[in-house]
Formats: structure tokens, sequence, C-alpha cells
């Protein structure tokens, strides 16, 4: 097959029709493809109306109660069959007639994951477009990833990259990360985006805390994912040298007969000490995870796009 287009959605009962039709005018006669729906616990008409409004290449999802975007997106890709997998919100903000371009960009270009950039962004300001400016300067500046848009859903992903994506918690913002850190090769491009017509945003301020922790586990995954005790036992030995010092500088100090005991440094040494022991046991336990989840799963630090055999005349796909 050649292309799967996924949708997560929730209480989208006014944009379902449409939000069909706009799939169905976009990729009908063009592509073999396939249509996923998850539903993330919608508590109104949304279930109904795609069954009724569904043709034969649609497949729907039901979640037993809401996860949450991310884990909604991760369902529909591991049920993917394409070659090619679309993500795409159910809200009608982005426009399935960019699809066909970002794939024809993605295959004449060579990428491995096409990001859209919302041209015209149809939010309001200071809720939605000043926070996310802000949040998405952050997030470039940090990970080294420099999109530009990271809030917009509509990627268009090869299959291996999709797969691998690893998408837990609410790190469907950093999908780029991720794809990076896979190894995949990303662009992007200007899509189109429309005022949404019914229904209510999910999304809103309380997110940016939020948003930031996960930059912070992103931050750890880009650097530290298969080394944690690099992160762990740097800070610990540092922690324990300098703590090691000040309590020998007061040591010295009481042998001379100097009172140490009413000293705010006392303190502060026996801390840092007790800190740097926990960070370095901490570091172990980190390392002993981390190769339990590798090994008790058969998996693999590294993964191999390509290998070449003198003796065939093409290189295998890995």
């Amino acid at each position: 097959m050649k292309l799967s287009v996924v949708i997560p959605v929730m209480d989208e009962e006014g944009n379902v029709k449409l939000l069909l039709d706009a799939v169905y005018s976009a990729l009908d006669e063009k592509y073999e493809y396939e249509l996923i729906l998850v539903d993330d616990g919608s508590s109104d008409q949304t279930i109904p109306l795609i069954k009724e409004h569904a043709n034969e290449q649609t497949r729907l999802l039901v979640f037993n109660r809401n996860y949450g975007q991310t884990t909604a997106m991760a369902a529909g890709i591991e049920a993917a069959k394409g070659d090619l997998i679309v993500t795409l919100d159910g809200d009608l903000q982005n426009d399935p007639e960019d699809i066909p371009s970002m794939i024809e960009k993605l295959e004449s270009e060579g990428w491995d994951l096409v990001a859209g950039r919302r041209l015209k962004r149809q939010d309001g300001m200071f809720l939605r477009k000043v926070p996310s400016k802000i949040a998405n300067a952050i997030i470039r500046r940090s990970t080294g990833v420099y999109i530009s848009d990271y809030g917009c859903t509509l990627k268009v992903f090869k299959r291996d990259v999709a797969k691998n994506l690893g998408l837990y918690g609410e790190l469907h913002r950093f999908i780029p990360v991720l794809a990076k850190m896979y190894g995949a090769s990303i662009t992007e491009m200007d899509v189109k985006h429309h005022a949404r017509q019914h229904g209510e945003s999910k999304y809103g301020l309380g997110r940016t805390f939020r948003v930031m922790s996960d930059l912070l586990l992103m931050l750890f995954f880009q650097k530290y994912r298969v080394k944690p005790m690099h992160l762990f036992g740097t800070l610990g030995i540092g922690a324990l040298t300098l703590g090691g010092i000040i309590n020998i500088y007061l040591l010295v100090l009481k042998l001379f007969g100097e009172s140490i005991g009413h000293r705010p440094l006392l303190t502060l040494g026996i801390l840092l000490v007790l800190a740097g022991v926990q960070l370095i046991t901490t570091g172990f336990v980190a390392e002993l995870i981390m190769r339990t989840y590798f090994e008790s799963q058969n998996k693999k630090p590294y993964t191999v796009k390509e290998e070449f055999d003198a003796s065939s005349e093409e290189p295998t796909k890995a």
C-alpha cells in the first residue's frame, strides 16, 4: 500500500463528515491508501458519524477511554500498512490537499520526513501564537533540530521512520526530535491553515509546563539515553569531589582548634557528599535499566540503514 493517513479524533462530531470528504477528495484516484481514524474517548456522536460516512478505505480504532493525542497517534501508526505515513489533526485546521505536494517533495528530494509549517496560522495571537513561537524557539535552540513549527501535526514520514519514533506520554510535539535521533533526514514546507469551524480546541496554556517537562526528557534522550552514567556519574563525581574538598578544609580548621559545628559550610559539604553518592548510585541503576530495556526485547542501540555486499549487485535495505 502506498499511503496510510493517521488522524486522532476526540469529540469532533461537527467536523467528521467534512474531514472525511476532504481526505477522500484529496487522495481518491491519486494513491492506493488507507485512512485510519483513532477515536480517543469521544463522548459525542463522533464514532457513529465516522461509521456512517466512512468509505472502504477507512478504518476506525476506538479507545475505551481518553489516552491523549500521542497515544492515539502511536496506535494509528502501529496499525498503518502504507509505505508512507501521514499524520493529520481531526479539526480541519490542516488541509488534506497539502498531502500530495508533501509526498512529492519527500520522494523527489529524498527526505525521510516532511513537516508542515503553518502559513498564515489562523489561531489566537496571545493564547496560541505567541506561546507557540516561544516554545518553538526554545525547542530549536535546546535540541539543535531546526524546525520552525513543532506544533503542526501534518507530517509525511517514510514507514521505517514512523514505526521507530517511540511515541509515549505527550511527545507528539517532539516528533522531529525523535525522528532526528533515529537518523532521519528532515525538511519542512509551507502548508495551509484554517480557522476551526466546529468544536473546541483541545490546546491551551496549561500545556506549556508539560511541554517544558517533555523538553527536558528529550534533551536527556538525545545525549544520555544509551549512556545515562555519563550524566549521573559526572554530576555525582563533581558533587562528591566538591563536598570532599569542603570537608577536608573544615577538618584542617578543626585540627587547628577552630570550631566548625555552627558553620553552614559543614552542612553544605555533607549534603554534597551524600548527593554525589546518590547520583552515582542512580547512574548505576539507570545503566542496568537501559541494558535490561535493550537486552530483554532484543533491541539494538543502533539502526542499520543499508548493507552493501560486494558479492551482490545492489545494496540491501535493512
